[in-house]
């Protein structure tokens, strides 16, 4: 029989994890205080279903309700084999349609065949259409007093908020990997299988907060390395990452070490990169709790990594947004001292020129600091720097205003609209001054053709060689040819 079979909880006290949950239904089992509906909602494998099952038998047990029932009635076995005929189980994935729920509903109508209630397990309830929603609406209010609702699911938000406000709602939480760590050696124990601890960590963290899925991968590796579970048997079965590779990868990008990581690199550029990045993740999210790396590398890493997984959106190659994630990440390990950025700045700018002293305010030649923004604009853009040239013609510096006269074209416009903020103004600051205004002269509007004049008599075609055109048609046509002067 698979683990997740035989090793399924069949008391509260084997449920792990979930303790707040456990405690209230067992008050209310011992009280006697039973709700008519409950909603159990959690990630996959936290334990709602075998929950609702105890919690079922526990309602049925003929020494019952109770929070520890016998399991020697004919009502716990049954529970047990699931074969209850007023424990009704529903999967609303498969039956979700009207027609299902009026099924159910039918059922209501009948009192329980051995049993002390009529207990309707239904799982997936989100599955279920708006319209059996409101089939069911009515009778999750006010069932008969023998029926009883356990309602679970994976996704509670798409539950309407009419079927919420009429249920106890109990949220599973995410089990911790160490509660799940220690309850797969208990297993292991039982089952005489050897193991290596950093291999049942590995498998805990694959399983991500789920028991069923990591007894259902404990099963595979003990199949696979033939009840001898070792790290590199698991590392293997499971198709990824080493953690020792995971560590080595860092300690290489802490050591600046580029040569080893492209060797790196080789060897790991055709496994999965969301599981490689996802490895990464959880690696830093260990490292921040243990306080090993600051918190500012930290996060420089994490943008590295969000830049790298647009990267493989775009179905980039592998080697490529691997070597540029960690060379990037070697970068971001580096200290920067302040007296050494004061130094990279000052060979980068001419502070005397660039500062926003009074000397340069009330510089003999403003048109100079004017061409040096125009050279700035141009370093981070060249098409901006080309629309600044050749659109702005620079007025004067005077009293701390700037004045230019602006004549852009649309795509220029457009330009200056996008880049004024983020790159234009800051440069002004840089050069001319933080408090330095702007004053724009709007270029001169070109002044409209003169439309002509129909009525106005244009120029006479005959110019003033007029006596000269007039011969030379008499030489050809004869000296009795009648000419008409026409005026267009």
């Amino acid at each position: 029989m698979v683990l997740a079979l035989k090793h399924r909880p069949k008391k509260f006290e084997q449920i792990i994890g979930q303790d707040a949950i456990v405690k209230t239904l067992t008050n209310s089992l011992s009280q006697n205080k039973l709700a008519h509906a409950y909603l159990f909602s959690g990630i996959r494998g936290s334990g709602k279903t075998t929950t609702a099952r105890i919690f079922a038998k526990a309602m049925e047990c003929e020494n019952g309700p109770s929070p520890t029932p016998c399991e020697i009635c004919e009502n716990c076995k049954m529970a047990n084999e699931n074969s209850h005929m007023d424990i009704i189980e529903m999967d609303a994935a498969s039956n979700r349609k009207i027609e299902d729920i009026r099924e159910l509903i039918e059922h209501t109508k009948y009192k329980p065949g051995i049993g002390r209630y009529k207990i309707f397990i239904i799982d997936e309830v989100h599955m279920l259409t708006n319209e059996a929603f409101n089939a069911l609406l009515k009778t999750l209010e006010e069932p008969p007093e023998y029926v009883k609702f356990i309602l679970a699911t994976t996704d509670p938000l798409k539950l309407p908020p009419t079927i919420l406000s009429r249920v106890q709602h109990f949220r599973f939480n995410k089990i911790p990997e160490s509660t799940i760590e220690t309850y797969l050696q208990k297993i292991l124990a039982e089952e005489n299988v050897d193991f290596e601890p950093e291999a049942l960590r590995l498998i805990v963290k694959n399983a991500k907060g789920s028991v069923r899925d990591s007894l259902t991968i404990l099963d595979q590796a003990i199949a696979y390395s033939n009840a001898n579970i070792t790290l590199d048997k698991t590392v293997e079965m499971l198709g990824v990452l080493n953690p020792e590779i995971i560590s080595k990868i860092f300690r290489l990008i802490l050591d600046g070490n580029k040569k080893e990581l492209k060797k790196i690199i080789s060897q790991i550029k055709n496994y999965d990169m969301e599981f490689i990045i996802d490895e990464i993740i959880l690696f830093l999210k260990e490292t921040l709790f243990s306080g090993t790396l600051p918190i500012i590398t930290l996060q420089r890493f994490f943008n590295i990594i969000n830049d790298s997984k647009e990267l493989i959106k775009l179905n980039s190659d592998n080697e490529f947004v691997l070597s540029l994630m960690f060379f990037r990440m070697i970068e971001a390990t580096k200290p920067h001292k302040i007296d050494d950025l004061i130094k990279t700045m000052e060979n980068k700018i001419d502070i005397n020129a660039y500062k926003p002293q009074k000397s340069a305010l009330n510089s003999p030649a403003p048109e100079k600091l004017f061409q040096i923004l125009i050279q700035k604009i141009t370093e981070k853009d060249l098409e901006l720097g080309e629309c600044f040239k050749n659109s702005l013609k620079f007025i004067s510096f005077k009293d701390n205003i700037l004045t230019w006269e602006s004549c852009p074209d649309d795509k220029c416009k457009e330009m200056f609209k996008r880049y004024f903020s983020p790159v234009i103004r800051p440069l002004i600051n840089e050069i001319f001054g933080l408090d330095v205004k702007i004053n724009v002269i709007r270029c001169p509007k070109p002044k409209p053709k003169e439309k002509e004049n129909p009525l106005k008599p244009k120029t006479n075609i005959l110019n003033d060689k007029s006596e000269e055109v007039i011969n030379k048609v008499r030489e050809i046509f004869g000296s009795d040819v009648d000419i008409t002067k026409i005026n267009h």
